[in-house]
């Protein structure tokens, strides 16, 4: 399984940024595929993710301004981020969870990564 995530930049504060991450290897719709962010000195956080299921989930920092969605057609993922903020910068990770945990916060629960696309929010 390989995840290659893109769209990254550098944004304005209030502006917005779509991310994408092309799976291959496995159907979108067989794991929980999320998004994470790390910025300097943080640990690893969970943004928002879909179960296999379809269901949806984020983080409350980014409730209201960040709407994830999965296209299975194209295989991706994608998640368009709204009013960006000075603290949503970080290196931002999409990830395949093929076990389908319950854990779907914990970055331990999932076996495969994206290499990384860096946001930043700065006027």
């Amino acid at each position: 399984v390989q995840l290659q995530a893109s769209g990254g930049g550098l944004v304005q504060p209030g502006g917005s940024l779509r991310l994408s991450c092309v799976v291959s290897g496995r159907t979108v719709r067989s794991a929980t595929m999320s998004w994470f962010r790390q910025a300097p000195g943080k640990e690893r956080e969970l943004v928002a993710g879909v179960r296999w299921s379809g269901s949806t989930f984020y983080a409350d920092s980014v409730k209201g301004r960040f709407t994830l969605s999965r296209d299975s057609a194209k295989n991706t993922v994608q998640l368009q981020m709204n009013s960006l903020k000075a603290e949503d910068t970080a290196v931002y990770f999409c990830a395949a969870d093929t076990s389908r945990s319950v854990a779907v916060g914990t970055a331990t629960s999932y076996d495969f990564w994206g290499q990384g696309t860096q946001v930043t929010v700065s006027s």
